[in-house]
């Protein structure tokens, strides 16, 4: 059955297991009712875009249309945020080697979707020349000219616009 037909909770978005479920089995709320007002809402795990109040993400393939966590889910098949698989090929266990560096696989692809630079809590144990050169990126963009600049910064800073550059070059 297609992820359409299946009712899906707007606040934790989860789907029903089959039709005529009724209540999500999750947060108990009746399939289709607006989230609570102090809920925490779903974020989508590949683009890293939070819902709406209403519990709706913005399509990736149709603007101005807001869809179920589930079929926002399903969009991204059809409208990629990057290169994943190439992305995937890179990765040693829960890290990822670019140049000569390896840093948090979930830090440098966050990173690449949304070109924010979190590495959460644990950010000064991930802190390297990875996450250094991904800030200043950001900041000042990939052919920054930095006063006091360090010779490892601006190699890693060249080896993740290099790695900018591929994985955005794999969108359809």
């Amino acid at each position: 059955m297609a992820i359409e037909a299946l009712p899906a909770c707007l606040q934790c978005g989860s789907v029903a297991a089959r039709p005529g479920i009724a209540f999500c089995r999750r947060c108990g709320l009746p399939y289709g009712d607006a989230p609570r007002i102090d809920a925490e809402l779903p974020t989508c795990p590949i683009c890293y875009r939070d819902a709406g109040p209403d519990g709706l993400l913005p399509s990736p393939r149709s603007p101005g249309v807001r869809v179920s966590l589930a079929v926002h889910r399903r969009d991204h098949d059809r409208a990629p945020v990057g290169d994943d698989e190439w992305l995937e090929s890179l990765r040693e266990g829960d890290g990822v080697r670019i140049g000569r560096w390896r840093a948090p696989f979930d830090v440098v692809r966050h990173y690449l979707v949304t070109g924010v630079v979190d590495g959460g809590r644990l950010r000064s144990a991930r802190h390297d020349a990875i996450v250094s050169a991904m800030t200043q990126i950001a900041r000042w963009g990939t052919n920054a000219q930095i006063f006091g600049d360090q010779p490892e910064w601006a190699e890693a800073r060249a080896a993740v616009a290099t790695l900018m550059e591929r994985y955005h070059r794999g969108r359809a």
